[in-house]
């Protein structure tokens, strides 16, 4: 069985984040470090916005009132608060081990664990039909990430429980996406130009709300190492990042940012 580096973060500010996750890709693509899988949070909650989305997508004035940074991801997609949720990131060559070389086949092949580790939960969690939407959004888009499930979307009951958005580079992808625990409505309308939560929350589920009851990191965290472990194979080892990587990361953190 092949082993991929495990990194367990908690919770890290959002530049930092994107940093990291871009640094590990890097790194996996020039063959210098292992396929990894990382899971993180935010602290503070954080706006992040896709690729090429302007930050218009973003109240600046509401995120700094409340302590929310803005960011820029590395990865497509459209505008996301990062709070109450726990964050994975896939990071791996194409074509080798359990991920095939197609990128539509990589991003549903990535979700399957995360389906698995949900429905090992009690969630009936499923991936959406259709074609995994990897084209960038226009610049001037300004419509959040949860407002409607794409395909290929962990789903529970059509209502979006997992976004990921992915980026390709140098034979190696990031996948990253948010597992929602918990609902904050004022948080996640406000951050967003919105003037309540009404239309995002009627396309959106969370792990509490299908539980029933709050879920703890370590049980969500151990119910996802399992299924990746099961679905790809894979063992799953305990690391870090390297020197490297760490360097890469200070280096280009406040590039993230978005004042």
């Amino acid at each position: 069985m092949t082993t991929w580096r495990l990194i367990r973060d908690g919770a890290l500010p959002g530049a930092r984040n994107m940093a990291r996750d871009v640094a590990m890709l890097e790194a996996v693509a020039r063959g210098e470090a292992p396929p990894t899988l990382r899971l993180y949070g935010w602290d503070p909650p954080c706006l992040s916005l896709g690729r090429h989305q302007g930050p218009e997508a973003a109240d600046l004035a509401f995120c700094h009132a409340n302590g929310i940074d803005v960011v820029r991801r590395p990865t497509g997609g459209r505008a996301l608060l990062h709070h109450l949720e726990l964050t994975y990131a896939v990071v791996a060559p194409l074509g080798e081990g359990p991920l095939p070389r197609a990128l539509q086949d990589a991003y549903r092949r990535i979700c399957e664990p995360l389906v698995a580790a949900c429905r090992s939960l009690g969630i009936e969690a499923e991936l959406t039909p259709g074609e995994v939407n990897l084209q960038l959004p226009s610049p001037a888009s300004t419509i959040p990430c949860f407002e409607a499930p794409a395909g290929g979307e962990v789903v529970v009951g059509g209502r979006k429980l997992i976004g990921s958005a992915m980026r390709a580079h140098g034979g190696a992808v990031l996948q990253h996406g948010a597992i929602l625990l918990d609902w904050d409505g004022r948080l996640q309308a406000g951050s967003m130009h919105l003037p309540d939560d009404r239309g995002l929350r009627a396309s959106v589920t969370t792990v509490a709300e299908q539980l029933g009851r709050p879920c703890p990191l370590p049980e969500l965290e151990q119910a996802l190492l399992a299924a990746f472990g099961g679905v790809f194979g894979i063992i799953l080892a305990d690391g870090e990042l390297s020197d490297p990587e760490a360097l890469q990361e200070q280096l280009s953190e406040a590039s993230f940012r978005i004042d």
